[in-house]
């Protein structure tokens, strides 16, 4: 802020400066007129020069119309214009022909104002292209409107000739004012350029600076990810790990110990059974009874297991679930169910292994084969159904352990089912699942 501040400085001193300088000039002219006028030497002085204004006043008005354009577009530019604004080219190049008419007015006995104009170009424009365009078009202009070089095609008049009038002491004053405005209007140009280019590279090292910190909050961002994800495979191992202990003490507290109680219950019926037949068939009751008992308990812990949907609102409606879902978190990803079914009811392993396979599927098709269409159908099937999941993703050839499949195969298998992998325009899993239908289990 303090830079652009001095930079702001600096431009209202140079355009101070060349107020001073253009009205000098123009008063410097119209007195010295006089004076030539008043002395009745003007025939004289006349046939001395070249080229003469014909009205000095004139030329002090219309030098004094065009620096007051000039403020007022700088003005405007600085309180109006907001940065990077369209204007401001505009605004630039209106200065650019104010100059070149001021200097037109004064003959191009004087060209610093382009300095000013320079000035104002290079801090304003921010493309290198147009910064190059304006800075060459600037340079050729200041060259090119030297009084030396246009004297030589045209007739100007030349303020130095109107010094002649004055004695050589007087001279001397003059010119040496005059050239120190001149030098003064030139060291402000290069001090203002001299803090542009340290702004300019101030904010090339913020930017390197704001780089470099965007650099390390990248890295430290990218090992917070790889921590989590470290710490979310922990999570999951220790939750699986739970879960067995969990099952292991389900187990052992009832599959484990109803098997006990039968083995031992049969070890007593072999003992008595060749004695007391009767004392036999009421000890194999009481054996069929706690094997009753402990199968409710073993069927208890596996509904546990289920998904909720699925436990509480049936297999239909726990797949129309999942598919409802999923398309409402995937954005980029249809899926469709073709059931031809009556009716979707089965026993307990039995639907939790179909909708387990369809979320293994879904779910493999979306992570691993980046689908944006799937395909779920399910038909009857020779006494059984068959399932198909088809999905539009890359597919995969060399199918791996962890891909999902393995874990697909098992639960099929368990069923006595048949299930198939086929990757091609996609990828496809078909299973036939053998069905007990109607068949009830106590």
């Amino acid at each position: 802020m303090k830079k652009l501040q001095k930079i702001s400085i600096i431009n209202c001193m140079m355009l101070a400066l060349n107020w001073v300088i253009v009205i000098l000039l123009c008063v410097f002219l119209c007195l010295t007129t006089n004076n030539i006028c008043e002395h009745f030497i003007a025939r004289d002085f006349i046939d001395k020069l070249e080229a003469f204004p014909w009205q000095p006043v004139r030329i002090l008005a219309e030098a004094v119309v065009m620096m007051f354009l000039l403020s007022a577009s700088f003005l405007w530019r600085e309180l109006c214009l907001k940065e990077n604004s369209r204007l401001e080219v505009p605004s630039l190049i209106f200065d650019f022909c104010i100059s070149m008419l001021l200097m037109y007015v004064l003959n191009f006995n004087y060209n610093g104002i382009l300095l000013w104009v320079f000035a104002n170009i290079i801090f304003r424009i921010k493309n290198s292209k147009g910064q190059f365009v304006f800075a060459l078009l600037a340079m050729l202009s200041f060259v090119g409107t030297d009084y030396g070089l246009i004297s030589i095609q045209y007739h100007f008049y030349n303020i130095e000739d109107y010094l002649e009038y004055y004695s050589s002491g007087i001279q001397s004053y003059l010119l040496g004012g005059f050239n120190l405005l001149f030098s003064l209007n030139m060291v402000l140009f290069i001090i203002y350029c001299i803090f542009v280019i340290q702004k300019q590279r101030g904010t090339i090292e913020e930017v390197n600076e704001l780089y470099a910190q965007l650099s390390q909050a990248n890295e430290d961002l990218q090992k917070a990810n790889v921590e989590l994800n470290k710490y979310a495979v922990m999570k999951e191992k220790m939750g699986e790990t739970k879960e067995r202990n969990r099952l292991a003490r389900e187990i052992h507290d009832t599959l484990g110990h109803t098997l006990t109680g039968i083995s031992a219950g049969l070890d007593a019926c072999l003992a008595i059974i060749d004695v007391a037949p009767d004392k036999t068939k009421q000890q194999l009751e009481i054996l069929s009874n706690v094997t009753r008992e402990g199968i409710q308990e073993v069927r208890r812990s596996v509904s546990e297991l289920r998904p909720d949907a699925l436990e509480r609102l049936g297999l239909e409606y726990a797949i129309r679930k999942l598919i409802k879902d999923t398309n409402s978190v995937t954005n980029n990803t249809t899926i469709t169910f073709d059931c031809k079914l009556e009716r979707l009811k089965f026993d307990t392993d039995e639907e939790n292994a179909i909708y387990r396979v369809i979320q293994e599927s879904v779910t493999n098709a979306i992570r691993h084969g980046h689908a944006t269409r799937i395909h779920i159908m399910m038909e009857p099937q020779n006494g059984g159904i068959y399932l198909s999941v088809k999905d539009n993703g890359c597919g995969c050839e060399d199918m791996k352990s962890g891909f999902g499949t393995a874990h697909i195969k098992e639960r099929i298998e368990m069923l006595k089912g048949h299930v198939e992998f086929k990757s091609s325009d996609g990828f496809l899993v078909e299973a036939t699942i053998p069905i007990r239908w109607g068949e009830e289990y106590d």
